[in-house]
Parts: C-alpha cells; sequence; structure tokens
C-alpha cells in the first residue's frame, strides 16, 4: 500500500495508472483527437476495442457476473488519464450504465447484460430532461403497463450521451407513482427516435431520445424498490468519475500552457519567465493538486455511508474550479491565437463547461455539502 498523506492508493490503482498513462498518450494525440471531433462516431472503434481487451470496462463490475470485482474507485486512474489526453469513447457511460444495474438491476438483468459490458460493449443512461434540474428524482417521462406483458413509454430525455454507440438505454421514468428505471435494448428503438444534438464539447456524442410509443416487457424495469437508492448512487458515481476526468484535463492543460510559456520568446526572454505568468501557472498547479487529493480522497472511501458522498461532492466541487481556472489562464496566455478555434486551450475549456453542466457544478455541490456538514 502506497499512501498519499493520509489517502489510501491501493496497489491497484497505481497499475491502473501506469497503463492507463502510457497507453491515452499513445492511442490519443491531439491530432487525432481534433480529426475525430467531425467523425460521426466520434471515437475510434479500435481503440475502443482495445479497451474492452485490457479489461478496463470490467474493473468494477462483480466477478460474478464477468468482471474484475474491484471497487469504482479503481476505474478513476483510467478516466483521469482518457481526461488528460482528451481521450474520446463511451467509457464512462458505459461504467455508469453498468454501476446502475448493479445497485438496482434485477438478477436476470445482470445475468443477461453485465457480462456483455465487461467484454466489451456499450451502454448509457438517459436520465437527463428539459427541466435541467440537477436532482434525477425529478422526472416527466413515464411508463403504464399495456396489459399484455409490455410497457409503454412517453417522454423525451436529452443529452444522452454515446447514445449512438450503447446497445443499450438505461432510462429514468415515472411508473406507478414513483420513480423508476427501465433497460431499453437500443435495436428496438424506432427509427428516429435518436437525435444529434449539438453541445459545447465537440469531442462527445449526446443525442435527444424520445421515447413516444415506445415499448419494452415488463421485465425491462429494475427492480422498483431500488430505484431512488440506484438514482442516488448513479449520481456520486457520475460525480466521481466527472472528478477525474476534469482532474486528468487539469493536468493536461497546465502541460499544455507550459509548453507555450517555455517556447513563446516576448522581449527577449520566454513568457513563463514573468511572473505575470509564472505565479498564475503555480496557482493552477497547486489548485490541481488539490482537487486530485480530494478525487482519491472520495475513490478510497466512495463506499462509506456518509463519508462518500460528502468526499464525491467536494471532489467534483474542487475538480470543477481547477479545470476551469486552468483552461482560462491558458487561453489567456496564448493570447489572440488562445480565442481561435485552433488553440487547443478551447478544447480543455469546453470539456471543464459540459463536466461543469452535468450532476451539478461547483455551487449545487457547495450548496449541498452545506446540509451535509452543517
Amino acid at each position: 500500500m502506497q499512501e498519499i498523506g493520509r489517502i489510501g492508493f491501493s496497489e491497484a490503482q497505481g497499475d491502473l495508472l501506469e497503463s492507463a498513462t502510457a497507453f491515452c498518450a499513445d492511442v490519443s494525440p491531439v491530432s487525432k483527437v481534433r480529426a475525430l471531433m467531425t467523425d460521426e462516431l466520434g471515437h475510434d472503434p479500435a481503440v475502443w476495442k482495445q479497451i474492452g481487451e485490457l479489461g478496463w470496462l470490467a474493473i468494477a463490475i462483480p466477478e460474478a457476473y464477468g468482471g474484475l470485482g474491484l471497487a469504482l474507485g479503481d476505474v478513476a486512474p483510467v478516466v483521469e488519464q482518457m481526461g488528460r489526453r482528451l481521450l474520446a469513447g463511451p467509457f464512462v457511460s458505459t461504467t455508469l450504465a453498468a454501476q446502475a444495474l448493479i445497485a438496482g438491476g434485477t438478477e436476470e438483468q445482470k445475468q443477461t447484460v453485465l457480462p456483455r459490458l465487461a467484454e466489451g460493449a456499450a451502454a448509457t443512461l438517459a436520465l437527463v430532461e428539459d427541466n435541467a434540474d440537477w436532482e434525477l428524482a425529478n422526472i416527466s417521462a413515464a411508463a403504464w403497463p399495456d396489459g399484455s406483458g409490455r410497457l409503454v413509454l412517453s417522454g423525451t430525455k436529452i443529452l444522452v450521451s454515446d447514445a449512438g454507440a450503447a446497445d443499450w438505454i438505461i432510462a429514468s421514468v415515472i411508473h406507478v407513482d414513483r420513480p423508476a428505471l427501465v433497460l431499453i435494448d437500443k435495436a428496438a428503438l424506432p427509427d428516429g427516435a435518436l437525435r444529434r444534438e449539438t453541445i459545447v464539447d465537440e469531442r462527445r456524442r449526446a443525442f435527444a431520445l424520445t421515447l413516444d410509443g415506445v415499448t419494452v416487457p415488463e421485465t425491462a424495469l429494475l427492480d422498483p424498490d431500488r430505484a431512488a437508492a440506484t438514482l442516488a448512487h448513479i449520481h456520486l458515481a457520475a460525480n466521481l468519475l466527472a472528478a477525474a476526468e476534469m482532474c486528468g484535463g487539469t493536468q493536461g492543460v497546465i502541460d499544455y500552457t507550459l509548453d507555450y510559456a517555455k517556447t513563446r520568446i516576448q522581449f527577449g526572454k520566454p513568457i513563463g519567465a514573468y511572473q505575470a505568468v509564472k505565479h498564475p501557472i503555480v496557482a493552477a498547479y497547486v489548485r490541481y493538486e488539490q482537487a486530485r487529493s480530494h478525487l482519491y480522497a472520495a475513490a478510497h472511501c466512495f463506499n462509506e455511508q456518509g463519508t462518500g458522498e460528502i468526499a464525491t461532492r467536494m471532489a467534483k466541487a474542487e475538480a470543477d474550479a481547477a479545470y476551469s481556472f486552468a483552461a482560462d489562464r491558458s487561453i489567456q496566455f496564448h493570447g489572440g491565437f488562445g480565442f481561435t478555434y485552433d488553440c487547443d486551450a478551447q478544447l480543455y475549456r469546453r470539456t471543464a463547461i459540459w463536466h461543469a453542466s452535468q450532476y451539478g457544478d461547483r455551487n449545487f455541490h457547495k450548496k449541498k455539502l452545506a446540509g451535509l456538514l452543517f
């Protein structure tokens, strides 16, 4: 056991961090990141296949369902390095869908879907509606029995990440006057049910999902008695992995800024030699280290009741602040070029904005923390 201060950093996390650092640097140079932004799929299927072969999708899936049986916190080093290299793909979406099934799926659903996800199939969640509420239990979409053993769905979901690549979509609905989750085989969706959306982070693929008229077997309903707890678990799991990706992105944009500050000459010396540049870069690095400490504290205690929620909300809040600050300073230090589409600092800033919009920004989590701590 290595130690980061008082934070446990397991041998498994260390091994995953080492392999993910090398892999992501190799398969996701910025030139490829930009090329994939205009690709319809948005990610490289060959890289996705490699990720499945590496076993990363199986990390947090129990051994009984074909996984490695590790904790969700062990996924953090992988996602961190993906964020650092801006690696696109449905990894986080699939991991969160697996967590939804682990927390609230029926035994049949777990036996059917989880082994496929562990092997490399993709899935995603459809939880967001146009009310823009980060409280996942605020749902308008509905499901009701048609009397023949099927459920009829209605409503619209937005910002469904990676739906184009997913084999299954888990959607939140109201069923019998309370929140519920349904497992939808994407092959059962009619033409036109998915519509590509334009979002700030052009590396990602998000879709609107129209559920009107879609029917699923009643066996597609996840355990209704555990739906509320499952939504709460998904919310925290999503924020933990977002904090990991944001910490990685913060390191990536600091590296990018340092390279520029060392090579851009102004008045006869590198701009990094001037206090107006180097002091904010140091401040960005300090914020990054603070955010990363919060991340691994949350990864370490994620499954501890109460403590895990507090640590996770702190991690997302700190990662949000650190990433935004570092990307803003990078744009500023690149001068006029920093405000153009060709400056890579823009890619990091757009990702920071996206993460702040998903599952709660810094102020949302600070407000939640006030109720938990005081």
